[in-house]
């Protein structure tokens, strides 16, 4: 037996009370199922992240798997509108037109349409406001056309506009109903519109069709957006609206054109159900509305970067190319288009050190010849040959501009596009003549001497590769090389690094 003064010593008795001092069993269980508990939802929370991470990348790695995408607040299966259900880059059998003329006018505007058009390829209809008469067959070469429902239903309080505007903004909702397959985008434009089909196709390609997209472009006159808004894509120069958007703008449409009833055209009512949808308008520069007046060389001599897509109001300007009609100017400008799409008004410039000239090019257009090195901020902005819109204003436009002197030793030597042919595997060569107005025939500086002995201008390029458009925009690079006193010869070219127009 041990004694009263002999301590037994149990070696776990100490650790108990260092790791859990005064712990009772039941604070012991109740803080075990709390650990439980908290490692139990970490490791939900992290297999639930895993799992939506995990999706996504697969997503992104698979663009062509047929999936779900979402769209807004609703559910888009991305082999919706693709036959088959495999992945297919948007072409033209994606888009459906929706043009709106008038029966009494077609036969006048129809020409701009027939410019673009191509039957069996392009899809869509012109959309009337009554059957045409049974003694003027259709053209085949038009597209055809349907006519349009009866809108004496709905207020238009505007005083100052015309009721067909409520028509007109209705035939998205009308070509939507038709049901047809395989319908990406709906584009809508007016009968004096001229599309560069090659070039829309290759600016939506660049967005989700699954996505709801409104695309399009303002006014080119601030007084113009000031009254009809900012957020509005112009239906004059076209505009393109996603099927998923269009899905929803159909259900709201008719609704908007009653509560927005003062409203003056049919694009400025699209825009009040976009704003009520939450869908702003995505700008796209080649998208022309053309609100001005009298010569629009100006413009065109400068179009900013980014594809041609549309032109309008071409029966209220001046002819594109000089001593022509505005078809066949069109058509001058269509031959260059159909060689290079991309490229065609594309604008560069560079300078001739040895001679110190400045030379500007349009490409598939015209030359300017300086007989001075302008400086790159002047180069780069369009002459203002035209006026507003709305009240015939010299300014302002949504764009800088600079004066067209009338005094010819103060305005450089200008050249159209007089010829163009393809010069082996993708290599173009366009042939600008020099154009000579009425009453500003020559200077007799001497500096403009040798400039006006030059009586034309070769521009050699190769296709363009239209991938520049996807990328952050650079103007391309010139140089001018070989040339002699009646011909200059030009190259136009993508820019070498640290490469800049910067005279010395």
């Amino acid at each position: 037996m041990l004694s009263p003064r002999e301590t037994i010593h149990y070696p776990f008795k100490s650790w108990k009370f260092l790791v859990f001092p005064s712990l009772k069993t039941s604070d012991i269980f109740s803080l075990f199922v709390k650990a439980t508990l908290l490692v139990g939802t970490v490791g939900s929370i992290s297999l639930l992240l895993y799992s939506v991470f995990s999706n996504q990348s697969q997503w992104a790695s698979c663009p062509e798997c047929d999936g779900v995408l979402l769209s807004g607040h609703r559910k888009f299966n991305k082999s919706n509108n693709i036959s088959g259900g495999s992945y297919q880059e948007t072409n033209i059998s994606h888009i459906l037109f929706g043009i709106g003329g008038s029966s009494r006018t077609w036969n006048r505007r129809r020409h701009y349409c027939e410019l673009w058009w191509k039957p069996e390829i392009t899809r869509g209809y012109v959309w009337l406001d009554e059957t045409p008469p049974e003694t003027e067959p259709w053209p085949n070469t038009s597209p055809p056309y349907k006519v349009s429902e009866d809108t004496s239903r709905f207020k238009y309080s505007c005083r100052y506009g015309s009721r067909s505007s409520l028509r007109i903004a209705r035939i998205i909702k009308e070509s939507f109903e038709l049901g047809l397959d395989n319908v990406r985008w709906f584009v809508m434009g007016d009968d004096d519109t001229v599309f560069f089909v090659e070039n829309l196709v290759m600016v939506l390609a660049k967005y989700d069709h699954n996505q709801m997209y409104y695309i399009g472009g303002n006014s080119e006159s601030v007084e113009q957006n000031v009254i009809h808004s900012y957020s509005t894509a112009y239906g004059g120069g076209g505009f393109a609206i996603s099927y998923p958007l269009a899905k929803e703008l159909v259900r709201v449409l008719d609704g908007c054109i009653d509560r927005y009833s003062w409203f003056y055209g049919s694009d400025q009512r699209i825009q009040a159900c976009m704003s009520e949808i939450g869908i702003p308008l995505t700008k796209e520069l080649g998208f022309h509305q053309v609100d001005i007046r009298g010569n629009p060389y100006g413009l065109l001599a400068a179009h900013p970067l980014a594809p041609l897509v549309s032109l309008h109001h071409l029966d209220n300007m001046n002819s594109i190319f000089p001593g022509m009609t505005q078809i066949d100017s069109l058509q001058k400008l269509i031959k260059p288009y159909r060689l290079d799409p991309g490229r065609t008004l594309q604008y560069s410039f560079c300078y001739d050190f040895n001679r110190n000239w400045s030379v500007s090019v349009s490409w598939g257009y015209t030359i300017q010849l300086y007989p001075s090195l302008v400086k790159a901020t002047q180069l780069d902005m369009a002459f203002r040959t035209f006026r507003t819109w709305r009240t015939w204003k010299p300014e302002p436009f949504t764009f800088n501009t600079r004066p067209m002197s009338q005094d010819p030793c103060e305005r450089p030597v200008i050249y159209f596009l007089d010829r163009i042919e393809s010069v082996g595997r993708g290599q173009a060569l366009t042939t600008y003549k020099r154009h000579v107005e009425k009453g500003n025939e020559s200077c007799d500086r001497p500096d403009y001497a040798s400039l006006q002995a030059v009586l034309s201008v070769n521009v050699t390029s190769s296709t363009l590769n239209t991938d520049i458009f996807k990328m952050a925009p650079r103007r391309q690079c010139c140089e001018i090389f070989n040339s002699d006193k009646e011909v200059v010869q030009v190259k136009i070219r993508g820019c070498n690094q640290f490469e800049s127009v910067t005279p010395p």
